[in-house]
């Protein structure tokens, strides 16, 4: 007795057996990989432009070292989340317009700096810490304008 077989016995791979789907779909996972990792790059670009410039630098040593600050937020006080803002150089001169996010033990707030970039020095015409909870403004350049009557 002889049993006859019709069926034929697909030898290729997995990849020449399912390429007419596969390769699309590798195709758009890697375009969204990619740009993923671009948008990132750039994100990080952007955030360590903010945090490496004196104006966020300055913003955020007189919050840490601000009394009322310190009072509201707790110790320590740190920086998170997002910068927002825009910072702008030309021929020397510059502006910024900074909002950063700061905590600390017992809240959150945010770190307003307005600043601008006429010679060597930034003047700073708004550095204020708003408190998330209570919506307290607190200055920060009180203290400085106190010492230089000095």
């Amino acid at each position: 007795m002889y049993i006859k077989m019709d069926e034929t016995i697909d030898h290729r791979n997995w990849f020449q057996r399912n390429w007419k789907w596969a390769v699309p779909t590798g195709g758009c996972l890697l375009i969204i990989i990619l740009f993923i990792a671009f948008a990132g790059t750039m994100i990080m670009g952007v955030t360590s432009l903010f945090s490496d410039s004196d104006p966020y630098k300055e913003g955020v040593a007189r919050a840490q070292s601000n009394q009322a600050v310190t009072a509201a937020l707790g110790t320590p006080v740190e920086t998170y989340g997002m910068t927002k803002g825009s910072i702008n150089y030309k021929n020397g001169d510059g502006h910024t317009n900074l909002e950063i996010p700061i905590k600390g033990p017992n809240g959150k707030g945010i770190l307003m700096v307005v600043a601008d970039k006429y010679t060597e020095t930034w003047e700073y015409s708004v550095m204020e810490v708003i408190v998330n909870d209570t919506g307290e403004k607190i200055s920060l350049l009180e203290d400085t304008e106190a010492l230089d009557e000095w």
